[in-house]
């Protein structure tokens, strides 16, 4: 499994979802999705993150430091919510990956 760039790049420097502007955006290759933003209309920093055709979420920071390691941390658990082969277990994981971030 592994994260690439979204669009090859091409996303970084425009706006995302938050009305910020995009610092980082990956694709995993089993289907899942992270971009973390600046300047949005709700946080300083915000990190959305999703499993296609499953699962979307935003979390938000109040610095850069604190936004760039909620995006590391999120794209581990959305690895590990997505190897989840019981769909019971991977609704858990999900539940929990929303009440921490």
């Amino acid at each position: 499994m592994s994260w690439i760039p979204t669009d090859s790049g091409k996303t970084v420097g425009t706006r995302g979802s938050e009305e910020g502007v995009i610092v980082l955006d990956e694709e995993h290759t089993s289907g899942a999705r992270v971009t973390l933003e600046n300047g949005g209309c709700t946080a300083p920093w915000s990190v959305t993150c999703g499993i296609y055709g499953g699962f979307l979420h935003t979390a938000f920071a109040a610095s850069e430091a604190e936004g760039r390691a909620k995006y590391s941390d999120m794209k581990a658990d959305l690895e590990q919510i997505m190897v989840e082969e019981d769909s019971e277990a991977r609704y858990e994981k999900m539940k929990r990956f929303a009440n921490v971030y």
